[in-house]
């Protein structure tokens, strides 16, 4: 990252939804006219769908002969409070509009309204699906069946949960077909100005799957690793963070499953938050060549945690795996995306640019953006109702309705509270979250901090800084009050609970009396029109969680005070929306002397001043909505396609193929790499010895005459001696081309322990080496300045190594000593620098494997048959060299002496040009990873266990398929290649 810091508003980002929107479709039209396929449809995966499925009971489960289950709690699904009404949005959802029909009964879901919002109004201009989970179903009774209080284990109102695995084959499709057309406000498909339908594809999870999944895996472990919690911090007991585990891996297959039943060429998939990660690369999985096509992004709605915190999580390797399945990864924050691929740096050693991951591994991943797109914003509806008056209370909520609620109870509030300040407090009852901090000051004997536990503390602390205020400002006791809303959280916590009350209870009783209560804490969920009347009459709202994403309570309160008083807003600094909402008054929430301050700041602040930070602020909440945050997502994977479309259609080598070529062809050619071609990468360079496979290929190839067979590689020539030495008939060329052994010179009879230096040709002898002292000054400087790092000395070249260094502060002294090189000594000597993984690498502008390549190529013209394979950037020198055929070419082709030919003989006289037998069809460059892989090679295979293996059909042997201990595909923690 070349930031640590990025603005709210972006350039270009501040503009109208309309605009974004002609932006896309110009984007679509240059991408169909290169012939980018695209269906017009965008597939949303959400662990949710946004409706509530309910089966009508033709008879009474007692008389079907289910046994009710015992009654359970509710389960709340979103992650965050509701917004604007949790809990008590399900009492209103009888009022909804509904779609009974002769099985289910539907009604819409609460929770992430925002993003559901989002995700609707790009129905104005494409076809979608939502695909989710059903949920728990329940069963309703239908008229004429036994009452409630008839059937033992229903709840009150004659709802029955069934198990997943008794909702029959017909009834799955039933719902399938009453989900087509279906719109939570009654309207169907006819909203105006949607030009797409929206359908929703329902995920069947068992009972065991989606529980352990969600209330397992999801909420305690994940949910609070991304607060910068450990699972032990929140759970009640010893705790597994793999306790979970398989249910979360098993939901999310039977997603991208669901997924590939439904993907079309051209969708463009979008996948929701921390439930679904394994998603993306799961889908490519399963779709296979077929999924290396497919756009896909992925936005985490949650805060993404430090790399010193997401590397104690156990299955980090495959979580990181997973989102780099994506095209595009998006969070809420720069700081956000920041962390991700530090993550992905410290945690995996994956290479990183600027705002891109290079993940290498043996599926077909893609290169994966990692940016800091738009949080989901409210969506204010600036229609004002026909009938709204002066004496009736506008309200907006986050899915765009105009509320006019006309049984307010706002002059109710302000009569009660009249000559008292008023500060709002809402929050989940959750470890992350904070309520306790708020309100108290110092704890005493009633709770000793000591025995309390690192979650609940957090829940401590945000009410401890009311009390602060009441402390440290007694001209404010008898005159504010703080009202405290609560919603509960996803599962009960007594102890929290008790310590909240036990709080209150406390300060109430030291500064309050008996015609003043100074807290009013309401732990539970408040009805839309009373929620936007608290909002209105507060002087003040507060809202310090310790760690949390977008919140949408502070944007609707910005858009409640609109009307009203425009009061100011205090923000917890560890919020998403934070760097949003610059015109908040930002805190330290665990700071209780800073809380206090700002509270006392906001109450004493100006009218003008407050006019003036409201306007800014909803400026801020109106502009960026959801609406726009959807386009701008669609906009930004769009834009993926540029990039990396171009590298794609790199085929997969066959085995038939090449044996084909192989057998028809009189003379052969092989050149290979040798780490990561040979030998997976390893972290230790000496552990990178050849497979028993790997030799039993190269010694089968080297003995027919027929073939001549070459290994170029990076390495000096005492370690290609010493592990290959001893095949005969195999060339060698060491140091990325500065040294070659041709293959007349192998001799397994030799003998090893004395080094016969007249079998390799050195190519730098009537070169100026002069230029290597100079380097190596520049090294150590480095060295001396980065922990872990070393100098590697050949004798055609010079390397500083930083594999074992710090990956950040390694990457950063390598761009500068890069950057050192290019301006100050490249342009006076004859010297290239080279970038490679994990080091940099000096070496003379004439050699290099290309070179070596082309004076292969040029001693044997007669060869019918070539194949090259490679895996990093030296190779694609190899690669280059064997584009000899120029586009119109139609004959066979004239090929120049290359200059390693003419270093070495340099008699005097010219070498003629030569002709090659060899035909475009037959020369197989291959490139070893994944398809995506920007190469210059025409194939490509994943691993190098798969190039042994092609080379073994060859030779009518089959491979062990064993991979050396160490390797990154056998399991190698930091995925680094130790690579010379």
């Amino acid at each position: 990252m070349d930031s640590f810091h990025e603005p709210y508003t972006r350039a270009g980002d501040d503009i109208s939804l309309d605009a974004v929107r002609e932006q896309v479709r110009a984007l679509e039209e240059t991408h169909k006219a290169h012939g980018v396929q695209l269906s017009g449809r965008i597939v949303h995966v959400c662990h949710s769908l946004p409706v509530v499925p309910s089966l009508i009971a033709r008879t009474s489960p007692a008389a079907a002969g289910v046994l009710s289950p015992p009654p359970s709690p509710p389960t709340q699904y979103g992650d965050v409070p509701p917004s604007p009404t949790g809990d008590a949005a399900q009492a209103e959802q009888s009022q909804q509009p509904s779609v009974t029909s002769k099985r289910w009964k539907l009604a819409p879901r609460y929770g992430h309204a925002a993003m559901i919002s989002g995700i609707r109004s790009l129905s104005a201009t494409y076809d979608q699906l939502i695909v989710g989970w059903t949920g728990d179903i329940v069963s309703l009774p239908s008229v004429g069946t036994a009452s409630a209080e008839d059937n033992s284990g229903s709840s009150d109102d004659g709802e029955h949960r069934i198990p997943s695995h008794l909702v029959s084959r017909a009834d799955r499709e039933a719902l399938e077909a009453e989900l087509v057309g279906y719109d939570e406000d009654g309207q169907g498909q006819g909203i105006e100005g949607n030009k797409g339908k929206l359908e929703y594809v329902p995920v069947w999870l068992e009972d065991k799957v989606a529980h352990g999944h969600y209330e397992g895996y999801c909420k305690t472990t994940l949910w609070p690793l991304f607060h910068y919690l450990l699972w032990q911090d929140v759970a009640t007991e010893y705790a597994s963070a793999d306790a979970h585990w398989v249910h979360y891996e098993r939901a999310n297959q039977v997603f991208a499953e669901r997924i590939a039943s439904v993907l079309k060429p051209g969708d463009l998939v979008w996948v929701h938050d921390y439930h679904l990660l394994l998603v993306p690369k799961l889908l490519r999985s399963i779709t296979g060549e077929k999924g290396t096509d497919a756009i896909i992004g992925l936005f985490v709605h949650t805060p993404f945690p430090s790399s010193e915190v997401f590397r104690c999580l156990p299955r980090r390797k495959e979580i990181l795996e997973g989102m780099l399945g994506a095209n595009l990864v998006c969070f809420q924050t720069y700081s956000y995306s920041r962390h991700f691929t530090s993550t992905c740096v410290r945690v995996r050693g994956y290479e990183t640019t600027t705002r891109s991951v290079s993940a290498s591994t043996s599926s077909n991943t893609t290169s994966t953006l990692s940016t800091s797109a738009h949080p989901v914003s409210a969506q204010p509806d600036r229609t004002k109702s026909s009938n709204s008056s002066d004496n009736k209370f506008i309200a907006i909520d986050v899915q765009g309705h105009t509320v006019a609620v006309s049984h307010c109870p706002l002059e109710a509030l302000r009569t009660l509270y009249a000559d008292k300040k008023i500060i709002v407090g809402r929050d989940k009852l959750d470890v992350v979250k904070g309520v306790l901090q708020k309100v108290c000051h110092y704890l005493g004997d009633e709770i000793c901090p000591a025995r309390i536990r690192r979650a609940d503390s957090a829940c401590v602390m945000q009410l401890r800084a009311f009390e602060k205020l009441l402390h440290d400002y007694p001209q404010w006791q008898g005159q504010v009050v703080l009202i405290q809303v609560t919603s509960p959280a996803l599962t009960d916590s007594p102890k929290l609970e008790r310590q909240v009350s036990e709080l209150v209870a406390h300060i109430n009783g030291e500064y309050g009396s008996l015609d003043f209560i100074p807290v009013h804490h309401y732990h539970q969920s408040l009805k839309k029109d009373e929620f936007y009347a608290l909002l209105s009459v507060a002087d003040l709202g507060v809202i310090t969680p310790l760690r949390d994403g977008m919140n949408t309570t502070s944007m609707e309160f910005v858009i409640a005070q609109e009307r009203t008083k425009r009061s100011p807003l205090v923000l917890s600094e560890f919020m998403g929306i934070s760097q949003h909402m610059d015109q908040a008054l930002q805190v330290n929430p665990w700071d209780l002397g800073d809380v206090a301050a700002a509270m006392n700041s906001g109450l004493l602040m100006s009218s003008t001043s407050k006019a003036a930070r409201h306007a800014t602020l909803h400026k801020v909440v109106t502009t960026h909505t959801s609406h726009t945050w959807a386009a701008l997502l669609v906009k930004m994977l769009l834009s993926q396609i540029n990039g990396q479309t171009s590298t794609r259609g790199t085929p997969y080598l066959s085995k038939e193929l090449i044996r084909d070529k192989y057998e028809k062809a009189g003379k052969r050619l092989f050149l290979f790499d040798y780490d990561g071609t040979l030998t997976p990468i390893v972290k230790t360079p000496s552990m990178a010895t050849p497979s028993s496979d790997a030799l039993k290929a190269l010694t089968k190839l080297a003995a027919d005459s027929r073939n001549v067979v070459y290994i170029v590689s990076g390495r000096d020539q005492a370690f290609l001696e010493q592990h290959l030495g001893h095949i005969k008939h195999l060339g060698m060329s060491a140091e990325h081309g500065g040294f070659i052994r041709e293959p007349s010179n192998g001799n397994a009879a030799r003998n090893l322990a004395t080094e016969d230096e007249e079998t390799w040709v050195n190519f730098t002898a009537q070169l100026d080496m002069g230029w290597m002292d100079e380097v190596a000054e520049i090294f150590r400087y480095y060295t001396e300045r980065t922990t872990g790092s070393h100098i590697e000395v050949k004798k055609s070249s010079i390397t500083w190594h930083y594999r074992a260094s710090d990956p950040e502060w390694g990457l950063f002294q390598c761009r500068q000593c890069q950057d050192l090189l290019e301006n100050n000594l490249a342009h006076k000597r004859p010297i290239e620098v080279l970038v490679g993984k994990k080091n940099l690498e000096v070496r003379p502008l004439a050699v290099n494997k290309g070179e070596i390549v082309k004076r292969i190529l040029y001693m044997n013209p007669d060869a019918e048959f070539i194949f090259c394979a490679g895996d990093d950037k030296t190779d694609e020198d190899m690669f280059r060299a064997l584009h000899v055929f120029p586009s119109n070419a139609t004959g066979n082709v004239q090929f120049e002496a290359p200059l390693s030919i003419t270093l070495v003989d340099n008699n005097g006289t010219t070498r003629p040009d030569v002709e090659l037998a060899i035909a475009s069809d037959a020369i197989f460059t291959t490139s070893v990873g994944p398809s995506t892989k920007r190469t210059l090679a025409s194939w490509h295979v994943t691993m190098p266990l798969e190039v042994v293996d092609h080379m073994l059909h060859l030779v009518g042997e089959t491979s062990r398929g064993t991979i050396p201990a160490g390797s990154e595909t056998a399991g190698n923690s930091n995925g680094e290649e130790a690579k010379s």
